[in-house]
């Protein structure tokens, strides 16, 4: 089936979304909102663009992305899940911003945005893709010509080093523990998983730039444990 891993991710972040922003915090001793600032940082988005948040979950990078578009720039967030939507569109409803736009699609079947995007963002959720391949080809058919796109996920470090070691264990040992307190450990299992077949640092550029990027550039934060791929036409 095209679409199984698309239906498995939409159908646990449907079901982790009422704990979702409380664990993001809990399990980053909410080191997240720092790497998505920095993210935002490195993309550098500017007053008057037009930016889309991709898998964008509750907002936390739309929320962001519209301090420095705003007033006369727009910010468009796009998930396949609608529970995790839901909170997005209620944490805008308490922010009284009327200006971020939701919407409910897979990212890989959006078609109406061609070419229409200044900037792209996306955390933890190009990995999550049914083809991330496909998926970074679908954002740069989004970007406008000198576009400029950021991807924040989490880092294959060097095999059997401490980086990675710690990796493994802070998963299985500390995130899907914790998450059990919550009958939440099997969709929090998942993401070792993903990871594991998530493209490494190298072979991501080497994507970017056969689609068709000028520009592909990767750090790494927190130690190896994150990366972020910045992109440009």
């Amino acid at each position: 089936m095209k679409f199984r891993k698309t239906i498995e991710v939409k159908n646990i972040f449907n079901k982790i979304s009422n704990k979702y922003d409380f664990l993001n915090n809990l399990l980053s001793f909410g080191l997240h909102k720092l790497w998505k600032r920095k993210l935002v940082d490195l993309v550098e988005p500017l007053n008057g663009e037009d930016w889309a948040d991709l898998c964008c979950g509750t907002g936390d990078l739309a929320f962001l992305i519209f301090d420095r578009v705003s007033p006369k720039g727009t910010i468009t967030g796009i998930d396949s899940a609608e529970e995790i939507l839901n909170i997005a569109k209620r944490r805008s409803e308490i922010k009284k911003n009327k200006f971020i736009k939701w919407e409910i699609k897979d990212v890989l079947e959006i078609n109406n945005y061609s070419k229409n995007f200044d900037g792209i963002c996306m955390s933890y959720g190009l990995r999550n893709l049914n083809n991330v391949e496909e998926g970074i080809k679908k954002v740069f058919s989004l970007l406008k010509d000198k576009g400029r796109a950021g991807f924040l996920d989490f880092n294959h470090s060097t095999k059997n080093s401490l980086s990675d070691l710690f990796q493994k264990i802070y998963l299985r040992l500390i995130v899907v523990n914790i998450s059990r307190l919550f009958n939440l450990s099997q969709e929090y299992e998942y993401i070792e998983k993903s990871i594991r077949n998530f493209p490494k640092k190298n072979e991501l550029l080497k994507i970017a730039k056969e689609v068709g990027f000028k520009k592909a550039e990767y750090r790494t934060l927190c130690w190896g444990q994150m990366g972020i791929l910045i992109l440009a036409k």
